[in-house]
């Protein structure tokens, strides 16, 4: 077995895949012939997937969004996203939607999810994957627009979302104004994360964890430029959703080796893998795992990474243990395979 097989072949526990970034161009190609809407000029669906810089990727990711109009497009969308997950063996994910970005079109809340919620039945009914949903507020709309899509969500509430984020561009856009709709999310007993630290100051960490009310961070790749703020996470065992693909194109100039989640993991921050918006920057949920090799992880840390996601999902407690078995038993055996001798894992 090569370590290219052992990372495919490696059961998966997703925390970070944004839905609208799951989009195949071909399929915003249909959606966009069937709605009547206008794309930007491309020869090929994929060259819709080009831009400069984050605000361009942004740009584009709305695009998306907007020709999702109805609810069989989100199911579709769901079912396709979940079907390329479950080739990589992913076996549970928590998936980020962004609510506002059809909701300023004109797309109602509970369509939205209606069809988001079929996609998930038949995809867990045809290849055995689970997924939960965690709305995200788009952080450079207003706060009182952010506090609109939580009330949005309690008021269509559903077992399968589970949680509330916080997304878009970081820069100029600090956590702290979004505590309202945090506050009211936590009230009714939501889940808490937000995009934090992956282009903002380390204080937006501690602004997420003790204003917020966040139980984990996304991205927080900065966090290692504050010794105290990091060495606080590392002691209290806070988890960073990591996405290191996506990143090192947006942010570190495409360079892997010298990319921050490998000081993050040096000083102790536990971390997870996953792939971000796959089809957007070329990637899926194997090849984010690939890339860490390229930082220089083996494949005991990828089992490690692996069952960090097991423990940090907001699965049940009786679930998350019958996972976290299943999960090790399975890494333990394809270690053995790669490594030519019996293997277990550790508990740590």
């Amino acid at each position: 077995m090569t370590i290219h097989e052992f990372i495919r072949s490696m059961p998966k526990v997703s925390l970070h895949c944004h839905l609208e970034g799951s989009v195949q161009a071909r399929t915003v190609v249909d959606l966009a012939a069937k709605h009547g809407e206008r794309l930007p000029p491309y020869r090929e669906p994929e060259d819709l997937y080009t831009y400069p810089d984050i605000l361009k990727f942004l740009e584009m990711y709305d695009i998306v969004a907007h020709v999702v109009r109805d609810e069989d497009d989100f199911r579709r969308i769901t079912y396709e996203t979940l079907r390329e997950a479950s080739e990589h063996n992913v076996r549970y994910r928590e998936m980020f939607w962004s609510p506002m970005a059809h909701m300023e079109i004109g797309v109602p809340f509970a369509v939205a999810q209606a069809g988001i919620l079929r996609g998930i039945g038949e995809a867990e009914g045809d290849f055995g994957i689970r997924c939960r949903l965690i709305a995200d507020i788009n952080r450079m709309q207003p706060p009182e627009k952010g506090l609109e899509m939580v009330e949005a969500v309690l008021a269509n509430r559903c077992d399968e979302l589970i949680g509330v984020g916080l997304d878009y561009a970081e820069s100029g856009n600090p956590p702290e104004g979004f505590w309202k709709a945090f506050r009211a999310a936590k009230r009714a007993g939501l889940r808490l994360t937000a995009h934090a630290c992956e282009e903002g100051p380390p204080r937006n960490v501690e602004t997420c964890l003790d204003l917020l009310g966040c139980g984990r961070i996304d991205h927080g790749y900065h966090v290692v430029d504050d010794a105290a703020i990091t060495a606080r996470c590392a002691a209290q065992g806070v988890v960073f959703n990591t996405t290191p693909v996506s990143t090192a194109w947006v942010y570190f100039n495409n360079d892997m080796p010298r990319h921050p989640i490998r000081r993050m993991v040096e000083a102790g921050l536990r971390i997870t893998v996953d792939c971000d918006d796959p089809p957007m920057f070329r990637t899926d949920p194997s090849r984010d795992f690939v890339a860490m090799t390229e930082m220089g992880f083996g494949a005991r840390d990828l089992c490690a990474f692996v069952l960090n996601a097991v423990d940090a999902c907001w699965m049940d407690t009786a679930s998350k243990d019958s996972m976290r078995g299943e999960v090790r038993a399975e890494l333990a055996g394809l270690l053995a395979r790669l490594e030519g001798a019996p293997a277990g894992l550790s508990s740590g």
